[in-house]
C-alpha cells in the first residue's frame, strides 16, 4: 500500500512538472511547428496521405480520394472481401512520400501537385444489399461532387478499396451523374461480370445485384458508353462459361465489350495487351478502371473469393498498368481482396497496394498534361518542398 501511494505520488509530481513546462497561451512559431512535424509527423498509414473521415467532414477537399467499401454480401463463392480495405491499407504502410518515386512512371505521386486523402470507409451495412447499394451510391456521389483542390481538374478522382466487385455499379452511377455522360470501362478480371442475372440458376426470385452482374446492370442503366464506336474492355479473362457453348461471349459482345484473354499474353506479350487497350479506349474519353485482384494467378494472389488458375503475374499486370498510363482515368477500384485466404506473407494485399500505387502514379502523371509550363514548374517545386 505504501509502495502504491509512493508511485502514485511520484507519477503525479512528474505529470505536474511536465505540464508546468507548457506555457499557457504560448504562440508557436512556424520553425517550432516545423521541428515538431519533423520529429513526430511521420505515420505508418496509407503512407503519406492525410486520413480524414470525408463523409462527416463536408468541407474537406482533395484531388484524389481513397475510400474503402467494406462490403461482400453480393459474392457468389467465398466471402471475406469486407476486410479488404483494412488489409490493403496495412500492406501500403511502406509507401512513403520520401521514398515514393516510381521509377517505372518517373514520378512521385505522393509528392507532387495532387492532394491525396484517405477518406476512410463507407459504413456499409452487411444486413441488406438494397440498403448497402443505396449507401454506396450516395457516398460516391457526395465524394465525387466536391470541388478539387487543383485548378487542373474539373472533378476529384476516387479510388475505391473493395469490398466485392459489385461496388463498381454505384461508383459508375456517381460518375455518370458527375460527368453528365456515360463512361467507358477498363475491366481487369478473370471473369466477365456481364452475366444476365438469369444465368445464375435459382428456383427462388432474388435481386439482380451481385458481383457478376453489375456491368450488365450498368449497361442496362445507360451508365456505359458501349455504343458501336465506344466499346469497353475486359482483360485477363479465363473463366468457365455457362452451358455448352459460347453464349456468354455472345451476350458480352452484344453489350459491346472487347475481350482480352489471359492466354493472349503468351502470343502478344504485355506490349500487345497494352496496344489493344489503347487502340480501343484512346486517351481522351473518360475511363473507369476496375481491377479485380483475381486477374492475377492464385500463386500471386490467393486471397480472393473466386480464384482462377492460369492468371497473370504481378509483374505482368504492373507492366500493363504502366503501358496504359495515357488513359483518361476518372475513377478506379481495386476489389475482391479477401485476406483470410492469403498466406502469412500477405501477398494478395501487397499486390493490391502496389496496384493502387501504380494507379495513383498514372492519375498524377496524366494530370501534369493539363498544366502549362508554369503549372508543371510549380508541381516540381511542391515535390521538392514535400521531400
Amino acid at each position: 500500500m505504501r509502495l502504491t501511494s509512493f508511485l502514485l505520488g511520484c507519477s503525479s509530481a512528474l505529470l505536474a512538472a511536465a505540464c508546468g513546462n507548457h506555457e499557457d497561451g504560448k504562440e508557436w512559431t512556424k520553425a517550432e511547428l516545423d521541428e515538431l512535424e519533423a520529429k513526430w509527423g511521420f505515420e505508418w498509414g496509407w503512407s503519406p496521405s492525410l486520413h480524414v473521415k470525408c463523409l462527416t467532414n463536408p468541407g474537406e477537399l482533395y484531388d484524389i480520394a481513397i475510400i474503402g467499401a467494406p462490403f461482400d454480401t453480393a459474392v457468389s463463392h467465398r466471402p471475406g472481401a469486407r476486410f479488404g480495405p483494412r488489409s490493403i491499407r496495412q500492406a501500403s504502410s511502406r509507401q512513403t512520400s520520401f521514398r515514393g518515386f516510381n521509377p517505372r512512371a518517373n514520378i512521385n505521386p505522393y509528392a507532387n501537385w495532387a492532394k491525396i486523402i484517405d477518406c476512410g470507409d463507407i459504413p456499409v451495412t452487411p444486413m441488406d444489399n438494397v440498403i448497402a447499394l443505396e449507401q454506396m451510391s450516395i457516398a460516391f456521389k457526395e465524394l465525387g461532387q466536391r470541388k478539387p483542390v487543383s485548378s487542373s481538374l474539373s472533378k476529384p478522382k476516387l479510388i475505391t478499396l473493395g469490398g466485392d466487385h459489385s461496388l463498381a455499379l454505384p461508383a459508375l452511377r456517381a460518375l455518370k451523374e458527375a460527368y453528365g455522360a456515360p463512361l467507358r470501362v477498363l475491366h481487369f478480371d478473370a471473369h466477365l461480370d456481364t452475366w444476365h442475372p438469369e444465368k445464375y440458376p435459382s428456383y427462388w426470385t432474388s435481386t439482380q445485384f451481385n458481383h457478376g452482374s453489375m456491368f450488365w446492370m450498368a449497361g442496362n442503366e445507360g451508365l456505359l458508353s458501349n455504343t458501336t464506336s465506344a466499346p469497353s474492355v475486359h482483360a485477363g479473362l479465363r473463366t468457365r462459361l455457362s452451358g455448352t457453348d459460347f453464349s456468354d461471349h455472345e451476350d458480352d459482345t452484344a453489350q459491346n465489350w472487347v475481350r482480352i484473354a489471359a492466354d493472349d499474353i503468351d502470343e502478344v506479350g504485355t506490349a500487345g495487351v497494352v496496344r489493344t487497350i489503347m487502340e480501343t479506349l484512346g486517351t481522351e474519353d473518360p475511363v473507369y478502371l476496375s481491377i479485380d485482384i483475381d486477374v492475377l494467378d492464385p500463386a500471386f494472389a490467393p486471397g480472393t473469393g473466386t480464384p482462377e488458375p492460369g492468371g497473370w503475374t504481378t509483374r505482368e499486370l504492373i507492366r500493363i498498368l504502366r503501358g496504359i498510363e495515357g488513359l483518361n482515368l476518372v475513377g478506379a477500384d481495386v476489389v475482391e481482396v479477401s485476406p483470410a485466404y492469403q498466406g502469412n506473407g500477405e501477398e494478395t494485399a501487397l499486390a493490391a497496394a502496389q496496384v493502387v500505387y501504380e494507379v495513383l502514379s498514372s492519375m498524377v502523371k496524366k494530370g501534369l498534361e493539363g498544366m502549362g509550363r508554369e503549372g508543371k514548374a510549380a508541381a516540381v517545386e511542391g515535390e521538392k518542398d514535400e521531400l
